[in-house]
């Protein structure tokens, strides 16, 4: 059995002005940030939720998938997490990355434009 990874090509498109292309912050991060491309900020009380867009989308290899995460930070610092973490983004979609986000704080939190929101990594899938 072939033990290398297939090199994986992603394409990324800006869908809005001003979207903020996945940035790795240092070399060593796995997970590459999301930030909201949303118009104005968003204001997620605690126990709300919101759906923030990202003004990105992905072109993704068959057999890879993109996980989106919460940023560790935002969820100890302010408990503000992704609902559904991991979020999937399958190789063959191609509409805009959404990122739910979930308040469960004590205090509202409030989300700018270009805020980093969360993470996204991407995985190989096993084949089947």
């Amino acid at each position: 059995m072939d033990q290398r990874k297939p090199d994986l090509r992603i394409g990324v498109r800006r869908l809005r002005a001003g979207a903020v292309l996945p940035l790795r912050v240092t070399s060593g991060s796995s997970g590459y940030d999301l930030s909201s491309a949303e118009d104005t900020e968003i204001v997620l009380g605690p126990g709300s939720v919101s759906l923030i867009r990202t003004g990105i989308a992905l072109e993704l290899d068959c057999g890879f998938e993109a996980q989106v995460r919460s940023r560790s930070g935002l969820a100890a610092n302010n408990g503000v997490f992704v609902l559904n973490s991991p979020g999937t983004i399958d190789s063959d979609y191609r509409g805009e990355i959404k990122v739910v986000l979930a308040n469960f704080g004590t205090e509202s939190h409030v989300v700018k434009p270009g805020d980093r929101i969360a993470q996204m990594v991407f995985m190989q899938l096993p084949e089947v």
